[in-house]
């Protein structure tokens, strides 16, 4: 089952590479998110108020507050910063490779903050993927040229930002439905999303088919499919393996664009997915020495 759960979420999440590419011909960043995020929204609160409404009991103000919060950082803040990236010309794949790090950081973090031990073979794995993200998007990096050099650090403050609603997401100690999470997600990014549109009188969606082909994939898989199984992988396997994950990300986002839309697939692509694979395997079976120092830990993980 969590190998299933696994690859869905590793097809689901980089999808949405794939999702903003098929936009950004008929529309700016701003507005492909405003649609993305305003009917969801809309959907998710009323499911929210009628089928779901008894998921809300218990729930204080700051519950919410934070989850608010969690859905700033990793919703809001991490998408804009990619989408703002590519939009200056730094490519997916370039992208994908700073974003790969994130598991790197996350891990380092850990200790510190969620009082976790990460066993040496886990280090191996997490250090070995980040070699596999690097062989597939090193290309990309090269030819770079003409991007302004501050654009290659927008993608670094988004995966930040998602490393921050991970560890904000951990530490909680109320157990929130998924349902709720993603409503209030949803509809943090909705509001945030709407009024940059509007501010910067992009709001109007483009008649062009293409467009909501593009919303529909992003909705469908990217937010119910990706970000749905991203916390769901967080709270049944932990922070390091739902982050090693990530490191599937580029790679496979390159297997996307070869067969969608006949981007190159060569032997350096294969080798840094390979590479990729093995450091998944490695992580997963260095799990027995993943291991609380606080007997009370458990609890906090599980609740959060």
């Amino acid at each position: 089952m969590n190998l299933l759960l696994s690859i869905a979420f590793v097809l689901c999440w980089s999808s949405g590479f794939i999702g903003a590419k098929l936009g950004a011909g008929s529309a700016s960043a701003v507005t492909i998110l405003m649609w993305r995020f305003l009917p969801l929204a809309v959907i998710l609160i009323a499911f929210a108020a009628t089928a779901a409404r008894t998921s809300w009991r218990g729930l204080a103000a700051r519950d919410v507050a934070r989850q608010a919060m969690i859905g700033v950082l990793s919703q809001s803040g991490y998408l804009l910063t990619v989408y703002y990236a590519i939009q200056l010309g730094v490519s997916s794949g370039t992208t994908a490779l700073i974003d790969g790090v994130q598991p790197l950081v996350a891990g380092a973090l850990a200790g510190p903050l969620l009082r976790h031990h990460v066993s040496r073979k886990q280090w191996l794995g997490l250090c070995l993927g980040v070699s596999g993200v690097a062989v597939v998007t090193m290309a990309d990096a090269a030819a770079g040229a003409g991007v302004v050099w501050w654009a290659y650090l927008i993608p670094f403050l988004g995966m930040f930002s998602l490393v921050a609603a991970t560890f904000l997401e951990s530490r909680s100690r109320t157990r929130v439905a998924p349902v709720v999470s993603m409503t209030v997600h949803c509809a943090t990014s909705a509001v945030i999303f709407t009024a940059l549109a509007v501010s910067a009188g992009a709001a109007t969606p483009p008649p062009e088919l293409s467009f909501w082909a593009a919303i529909t994939w992003l909705i469908a898989l990217s937010t119910f499919g990706g970000y749905g199984l991203y916390w769901l992988i967080l709270r049944r396997s932990g922070v390091t393996k739902v982050n090693t994950l990530m490191f599937l990300m580029a790679p496979v986002t390159a297997v996307w664009g070869a067969l969608m839309f006949g981007e190159p697939f060569g032997a350096q692509t294969a080798l840094g997915l390979a590479v990729c694979l093995a450091a998944v395997v490695i992580v997963y079976r260095g799990d027995t020495s993943f291991t609380k120092v606080r007997a009370g830990d458990k609890d906090l993980a599980e609740a959060g």
